[in-house]
């Protein structure tokens, strides 16, 4: 697993970015895959996603993801839900301890956020859907209702698809620039007409300052560009696979 040295540095915060090794699942999964959506045997993702959660301190039922629809929509998580009764969002925040919350990504961005002073933590899934509409301005928000002051969090942006990898259509690029006409900065020349490389670790990067986040670190590594390391939905799109696997990116408080 992958961890951001400014969240290591808090005190009674525990994260991972997992990456796909350490579990065992196999072929187009190996081996660490979470994705609870994805077409993998049952038991050997739970048996991947109980070993994330022992790597956090916290109960296979205490290791809690959301149903991911690529919103800026968030939930509290007060007690563990079942994979039935999961709730739709793209962020989950809690001040329980014990209270695993995470995200699973396999291109978009998994940002993890704390205020260790007042005992709150969050998870998003920033794909550029939800960045564009708000899911960063919203999880830091829904932080607040809990105690936390922004200028006390600290986020970090794990594993995602990098500019070089993310090709983008024109019509990506009009919905971007129409929200804001400052968006072009993270955009790129293509070898393609009309087209261009987007940079969505910049973008996400952006807005979590622009929201006054006292602490930012992005990890600036690419799912897509290593294989051997990080699923890719992108990736796995090109190489005409069946399925993908999913990360789970998590953070927890200990008592």
């Amino acid at each position: 697993m992958l961890q951001a040295a400014a969240l290591n540095k808090l005190a009674r915060v525990r994260h991972a970015f997992f990456t796909r090794a350490g579990g065992v699942s196999q072929g187009v999964y190996a081996s660490l895959n979470g994705g609870v959506g994805s077409s993998d045997a049952p038991d050997k993702v739970a048996e991947n996603r109980a070993r994330m959660a022992a790597a956090l301190g916290v109960a296979p039922e205490r290791f809690l993801t959301a149903y991911q629809i690529h919103s800026p929509d968030v939930v509290v998580a007060d007690e563990p839900w079942t994979h039935q009764n999961r709730p739709r969002a793209d962020a989950i925040v809690t001040r329980k301890p014990k209270l695993a919350v995470g995200v699973s990504t396999a291109d978009c961005g998994p940002l993890l956020f704390a205020d260790s002073e007042a005992g709150v933590i969050g998870a998003a899934h920033a794909g550029w859907r939800g960045a564009l509409t708000g899911v960063v301005e919203a999880t830091i928000a829904a932080m607040e209702k809990l105690g936390a002051k922004r200028t006390d969090i600290t986020a970090a942006l794990g594993p995602a698809i990098r500019q070089p990898n993310y090709e983008v259509g024109p019509e990506f690029i009009a919905r971007f620039v129409a929200a804001d006409p400052n968006n072009e900065r993270f955009f790129a020349p293509s070898e393609r007409a009309g087209h261009a490389m987007f940079d969505l670790g910049g973008y996400i990067a952006d807005r979590v300052k622009r929201a006054g986040v006292a602490t930012f670190e992005d990890l600036a590594l690419c799912n897509y560009a290593e294989p051997e390391r990080f699923f890719s939905y992108r990736r796995t799109t090109k190489l005409g696979e069946p399925d993908y696997g999913r990360h789970i990116n998590a953070i927890a408080l200990v008592e």
